[in-house]
């Protein structure tokens, strides 16, 4: 025999020695997941003589995949104590939301009747008052609020015709703001424009006693 052959062949015996010293060294937990996982494929594919490495990790992968579908099932929360709602009439839910949009046009329209009470009383106990007196420059001050009272009327009646019709399904409220959007859009940018203005003026007028009175018995009226 070839001493070369025979050195080499020493030398694979003493790889796979360390080979088992290793796998030995290793922590019990670990040898025995091994073993959990490969053993059974290893004998099944045994006995069918067809054991290789590649049948080995496509089956341990495959055990992989199964393994965390199933742990996966198992963690989803599973709620039996709500029973599924049965299914509601058509009728039923049609009715439901026709309630519930009379509902909110019924808010809406309360809610521009309300701020144009408020827009009233201001105009009749303060603007109309103080413009008598001629004691502040009440357009600077309020600028156009006699203005933005009449859109908000003319959109409150345009609201109470709207919702007047007797069928509820008949009733459209958006195309209202459609057509009342440019003079919305009028009178509110010259509001708000000068809206910082209004203050500082308002700011000033209140460092003046005499006409500080004044506003106070206005505020006093409005109460």
């Amino acid at each position: 025999m070839d001493p070369n052959e025979a050195g080499g062949g020493e030398k694979e015996k003493d790889k796979d020695k360390e080979k088992v010293i290793k796998r030995r060294n290793r922590p019990v937990f670990l040898r025995y997941l091994e073993r959990r996982r490969t053993d059974t494929i290893v004998a099944e594919d045994s006995a069918k003589g067809d054991f290789n490495l590649g049948t080995l990790v496509r089956r341990s992968q495959s055990d992989k995949t199964e393994y965390s579908a199933k742990l996966k099932e198992k963690m989803t929360p599973h709620d039996l104590s709500t029973p599924p709602s049965p299914a509601l009439d058509p009728e039923e839910v049609r009715l439901r939301k026709m309630s519930r949009r009379a509902k909110v046009i019924q808010e809406l329209v309360q809610t521009e009747k309300d701020y144009l009470t408020d827009l009233e009383l201001c105009i009749r106990e303060v603007v109309q008052p103080l413009r008598n007196m001629q004691v502040v420059d009440v357009d600077r001050l309020f600028t156009n609020t006699e203005t933005v009272c009449e859109v908000s009327a003319a959109l409150l009646h345009r609201l109470h015709k709207a919702i007047a019709d007797p069928d509820p399904e008949a009733v459209v409220i958006g195309e209202i703001f459609i057509q009342a959007k440019a003079a919305l859009e009028d009178v509110y940018k010259i509001y708000c424009y000068h809206h910082d203005d209004a203050n500082m003026s308002l700011k000033s007028y209140e460092e003046n006693e005499d006409i500080k009175k004044h506003f106070t018995t206005c505020v006093l009226a409005l109460k």
